[in-house]
């Protein structure tokens, strides 16, 4: 949790123009997503005692990420499937710029969701490396540059 203060305190203490946002990838911690999923309310209790409620949100990825109520193999959760666990620290006005920039925000997700009901998901269930999966991730990243 040293890491995530520290990038939490680099994200308060820097100009958006120089830093937009931070992605915390832990390769080693949290292999089962039950233990991660428990640790993103610490995480989040780190956001609020860093000052930074309102201001920075937590996305958590993982390899075996399920959103509730879901069954683990619903596609839904590949959204938030990642090769490693992952905090990605974003600013809140980093949000707003995308929704300006995407009005529809929440068609890109229904977006996703519909590329990845097309695949073949026996591929991507066997590994978040599924090439699909990546052109997604790279496809996020690049709206995330422009802002």
């Amino acid at each position: 949790m040293e890491d995530l203060d520290e990038e939490l305190q680099r994200l308060g203490n820097t100009p958006a123009t120089e830093l937009e946002t931070t992605l915390l990838v832990h390769p080693t911690l949290f292999p089962d997503f039950d233990v991660f999923n428990d640790m993103l309310d610490i995480a989040d209790a780190a956001v609020v005692e860093n000052g930074l409620e309102g201001i920075v949100q937590i996305a958590p990825f993982h390899p075996y990420f399920q959103f509730e109520g879901t069954d683990s193999d619903g596609i839904g959760n590949y959204t938030n499937r990642s090769p490693y666990p992952t905090l990605h620290l974003i600013r809140e006005d980093s949000i707003a710029k995308a929704a300006q920039a995407f009005p529809d925000a929440s068609a890109i997700f229904e977006r996703n969701i519909a590329l990845l009901e097309k695949w073949d998901m026996k591929a991507g269930q066997n590994s978040v490396s599924h090439p699909a999966l990546i052109r997604t991730i790279r496809k996020y990243f690049k709206m995330i540059r422009y802002l």
